[in-house]
């Protein structure tokens, strides 16, 4: 009836009670079978090692780590290094792994790939997604070939990581080298072009316009003082030439003969006078100052050489010019000579103020291409001196991986030698025979209830006829046990007293 309608609980608890021992016999059959199975099956012992993993001994805030790469791709990297071929091979050949099975070298490390477990611990404390540590197991057919295949793994693994963390650090420490070298290289280059251009436009650069402007200001008070001196001196000069024309016109007869020595020593005290003069305006290095002390050492030295006899200083229509003359033919000659010294001064001058306006003038240009090397300085500069503090750090990062003082992994758990073997669990076996059993014995029964077409309730004939039960007929007991007993009588299904016979619809 179980295809015929639906069922309730008590049909199903009178399904189970009738034929339990259908679901009972297998369940036990199939959990003895699975039982003993585990005598005949070869068994697989497992070793496990616990592998933390420690941050390095100096803080980071004082030495930055070479490594920064997270540590889940780190170790899935050296787990795919380690499980390489090049690395289980030997492995393979000193235990002499798989070779019962008569299979080849890439079949034995495929199988031992299969058997090497890495399973990370995720940290519950942080919450951040660490990873503290990670276990490292292996199966094997021995107990003990599976603890010192695990150990060789483990080996493996801290040594892996030493090494890539110390090559990490030299590899980057060499980058680095090479790259300040560069920045070395092109920072004397910049420095060498600075100077080159400070050379070249002295005075012009930045911050120089205040002296320019200052110097100017001198200047031109200079030239200013100059000029009225200039002024000063042409006026004297005019003056003298006006006396010494006018005292020609007023000569005597000409009877009388000059005397030389006199008339240098007027001459040399009109030069001592000009000197005494010029000392109280001007300091001893200025150019009027020393030309006079040069006219009078001239004078004196003149002076003092022995005279030759006195001669006529002019024709024999003019007679000796007198003293007053000579002084005054002197005095022109030296305003003269003041005259042609202050024109040189002036003139050196007016170049000086030309020079300092040009600098002026092309102080923008040159200030705004000192900018561009300025700033190509200085980016050079700011560059190599953040690759040397790089490089000072992977220098201490270096030396702190050499000194096994970084990030390391600690084997906190040598592998253990199994007590028993992992595969197979007998009580794995039985548990899962007795499943299997009950489950065959249930769907037994569903098939047989299925295929089951007796009529034992209202709800059977309902589900049959779809018709309404107009009448309920009952069988006495007495007569059900006498009709099964009849001699070659037919066998009929007959429902319990209690239950409808008969649906009779209309």
């Amino acid at each position: 009836m179980l295809g015929h309608r639906a069922l309730t609980t008590d049909d199903y608890l009178r399904i189970l009670k009738k034929r339990w021992w259908i679901a009972v016999i297998p369940a036990t059959i199939f959990a003895i079978v699975g039982f003993v199975a585990t005598y005949f099956v070869t068994p697989i012992y497992m070793s496990q090692t616990l592998v933390l993993i420690e941050q390095q001994a100096v803080p980071s805030d004082y030495v930055k780590p070479v490594v920064t790469e997270d540590l889940n791709a780190r170790l899935a990297s050296m787990q795919e290094q380690i499980l390489s071929r090049s690395r289980l091979q030997p492995i393979i050949e000193k235990y002499n792994l798989y070779n019962q099975k008569g299979m080849g070298m890439d079949g034995r490390i495929d199988l031992v790939r299969k058997d090497i477990a890495i399973k990370p611990i995720e940290s519950q404390i942080a919450r951040t997604g660490g990873l503290p540590g990670f276990f490292i197991s292996f199966k094997a057919r021995d107990a003990q070939t599976a603890q010192q295949v695990c150990g060789e793994i483990t080996s493996l693994f801290v040594s892996e990581n030493l090494h890539a963390r110390e090559q990490s650090a030299q590899g980057t420490m060499e980058f680095l080298k090479q790259q300040l070298a560069d920045a070395k290289r092109n920072l004397d280059e910049q420095d060498a072009r600075l100077a080159a251009f400070q050379r070249t436009y002295a005075g012009k650069l930045p911050g120089e316009e205040g002296g320019n402007m200052q110097m100017m200001t001198s200047l031109n008070t200079q030239l200013d003082a100059a000029t009225q001196a200039l002024a000063r001196l042409e006026q004297d000069k005019t003056y003298e030439e006006a006396m010494l024309s006018a005292q020609t016109r007023d000569l005597p007869a000409p009877d009388q003969q000059r005397v030389q020595p006199q008339a240098q020593q007027q001459e040399l005290q009109a030069l001592l006078a000009q000197e005494a003069d010029l000392t109280t305006r001007y300091t001893d290095d200025y150019p009027d100052v020393m030309t006079v002390r040069r006219k009078i050492r001239e004078l004196r030295a003149n002076m003092a050489k022995p005279q030759p006899a006195a001669a006529p200083t002019t024709s024999a229509a003019k007679g000796p010019e007198p003293i007053g003359i000579l002084q005054l033919r002197a005095q022109i000659r030296a305003v003269e000579q003041m005259i042609v010294q202050k024109r040189r001064d002036q003139s050196s001058i007016q170049n000086q103020l030309r020079l300092y306006q040009d600098r002026i003038s092309s102080s923008p240009t040159v200030q705004a291409d000192f900018k561009q090397i300025t700033r190509d300085y200085q980016t050079a500069q700011a560059f190599y001196d953040e690759l040397l503090g790089k490089m000072n750090q992977s220098k201490m990062a270096t030396d702190l991986e050499r000194r096994q003082q970084g990030e390391q992994f600690k084997v906190m758990d040598a592998p253990n030698l199994p007590d028993g073997p992992s595969f197979p669990k007998r009580g794995v076996f039985l548990g899962g025979g007795l499943g299997a059993g009950l489950m065959l014995g249930l769907l037994v029964i569903a098939v047989i209830e299925y295929m089951d077409t007796a009529v034992r309730s209202e709800s059977d004939i309902f589900a049959f006829t779809k018709l309404p039960t107009l009448a309920v007929i009952s069988i006495a007991a007495d007569v059900v046990q006498r009709e099964k007993h009849k001699p070659g009588a037919k066998r009929e299904k007959i429902a319990p007293a209690n239950n409808p016979l008969m649906n009779v619809g209309s």
